[in-house]
């Protein structure tokens, strides 16, 4: 019998490559009156339920989704976390 799983994927980009999303953020945010912000780094967060057997099962057709289709694993690291829907 399968099971519904909350899945949030997170994808940013590997350090050392560059982001000039958010480094134009960070430079823009002190002139509107943000001191003290470093170190911005933009990424996507997706969402969405997944139908599976298993919290195992569930991970690795996530882990497939974001191998294929998701993120492109050459400049981009993924963080999963899935949890039983209540």
């Amino acid at each position: 019998m399968s099971a519904m799983f909350d899945v949030t994927v997170e994808v940013g980009l590997r350090d050392g490559i560059a982001d000039p999303e958010g480094l134009t953020i960070e430079r823009v945010l002190p002139a509107l009156g943000f001191s003290g912000v470093s170190g911005v780094r933009v990424g996507k967060m997706l969402r969405f339920v997944v139908e599976a057997l298993d919290e195992d099962e569930a991970r690795q057709r996530v882990e497939a989704m974001c191998e294929r289709f998701l993120a492109n694993p050459v400049i981009e690291e993924v963080g999963i976390a899935i949890s039983g829907m209540s």
